[in-house]
């Protein structure tokens, strides 16, 4: 196919049987998002494959209806019929009338310049069987966290389109290199029409995985991944302009992290925290694609008081290495769900943690039906494949 295929739709299998989306016949996975019904669903897709961050990617949804205790796995899949385009970079995210958007990305090979964010919607989430609309493309570039809704009722979509310098250039050029940037698309009538609104321009930005939480004074907060930590910017005109980037005061380890305010008024962040490694710019950036990254250790949640200025409340959720990518929800039922992933070629785990918000006050888990390390979904095809 020629190189517009990534402008096309891909296919969304239910329930598919082929081999080549099975637990036994996958041996790559990571990257996954979450989402919870009203009714206690739980969603958690992620993207996977034969091999690691190639063409031929496919994004697997997972359900639970038992809380968690079991998982089915290839509820639905999400393939492109051109094997050099690949999915990846899920989202899950159930809208205030109960609609689950299910959103990946469509990129040929690694980095075509322009990638595009694509959106599938499920009006009833807790059907025997899932229905979803046909895929929709509503944005270039990435969105892999959750939109915000303001308290103006406007629908915030966090995308980005991956600069030069983030250690991958792109394979093709599509006139978007003005669009490099930590993006702000909007909708002001519920996600019916979705346009670019405005960006950030974070200094050493490494794939942006930009999230923005609204503060208690009306303004917006975008947090974004960078080489050397946390990059923030802040906006006072609902998302059109931004102030110049700089580092905050959040450390990172170059990776995903999640933040989003609670139904209580804190604000949440599972980030990775006292983890005691850090990268070495040189040695990533002369790496390939898939990268060695250090320091993704000790994932944990984290509240603040203070709209963000300090965390002093933890919750240690998994403390070993290549553990990273986290998504949460805060659930109808009171426990806040976070996924992650763990050592994606090795071990391919995708996990899950279920918490309150009382137990990150106490800093352990004491509520009922709390758990760490629930095992959601483990790849095991064969041969092991390599970094």
């Amino acid at each position: 196919m020629n190189e517009q295929s990534s402008l096309t739709p891909a296919k969304i299998f239910i329930r598919p049987t082929e081999e080549r989306f099975q637990d036994d016949y996958r041996r790559w996975q990571g990257i996954p998002s979450i989402e919870v019904t009203d009714r206690g669903r739980i969603f958690v897709n992620f993207y996977s494959g034969q091999d690691a961050e190639v063409g031929g990617n496919i994004m697997v949804l997972c359900v639970s209806d038992d809380n968690g205790k079991t998982f089915r796995s290839c509820e639905a899949v999400v393939e492109h019929p051109d094997p050099e385009c690949r999915i990846y970079d899920p989202n899950l995210w159930i809208d205030p009338y109960g609609k689950l958007w299910m959103s990946y990305t469509q990129a040929r090979g690694f980095n075509d310049g322009r990638s595009g964010v694509w959106m599938a919607i499920c009006k009833n989430p807790d059907a025997d069987i899932l229905s979803f609309a046909p895929p929709r493309r509503i944005a270039n570039g990435i969105m892999m966290n959750k939109p915000l809704i303001t308290s103006r009722g406007e629908w915030l979509f966090p995308c980005s389109i991956w600069c030069d310098k983030s250690g991958s250039v792109p394979s093709e050029r599509h006139g978007l290199e003005n669009e490099q940037y930590s993006n702000v698309y909007a909708s002001s009538d519920e996600g019916k029409t979705i346009t670019l609104r405005g960006h950030a321009d974070i200094p050493n930005r490494s794939f942006d995985e930009n999230m923005i939480v609204e503060k208690k004074d009306g303004s917006l907060w975008m947090l974004v991944r960078t080489f050397d930590g946390i990059g923030e910017s802040f906006s006072y005109d609902d998302g059109k302009t931004w102030t110049p980037g700089r580092n905050s005061h959040i450390d990172g380890p170059c990776s995903r992290f999640h933040i989003r305010r609670l139904k209580s008024g804190r604000l949440l962040m599972i980030n990775h925290y006292k983890f005691d490694q850090r990268i070495d710019l040189d040695d990533i950036m002369s790496q390939g694609n898939v990268k060695s990254w250090k320091g993704r250790s000790h994932l944990t949640a984290m509240l603040s008081e203070d709209d963000g200025e300090t965390w002093p409340y933890t919750l240690l959720l998994d403390e070993r290495n290549e553990v990273s990518y986290p998504d949460a929800k805060e659930a109808a039922d009171g426990y806040i769900y976070v996924t992650y992933d763990r050592e994606r070629v090795k071990e391919r785990e995708i996990l899950m943690a279920r918490f309150t918000e009382e137990d990150i006050l106490r800093g352990k888990i004491e509520s009922p039906d709390g758990k760490l390390r629930i095992l959601v979904n483990k790849a095991t095809g064969q041969p092991d494949i390599h970094e």
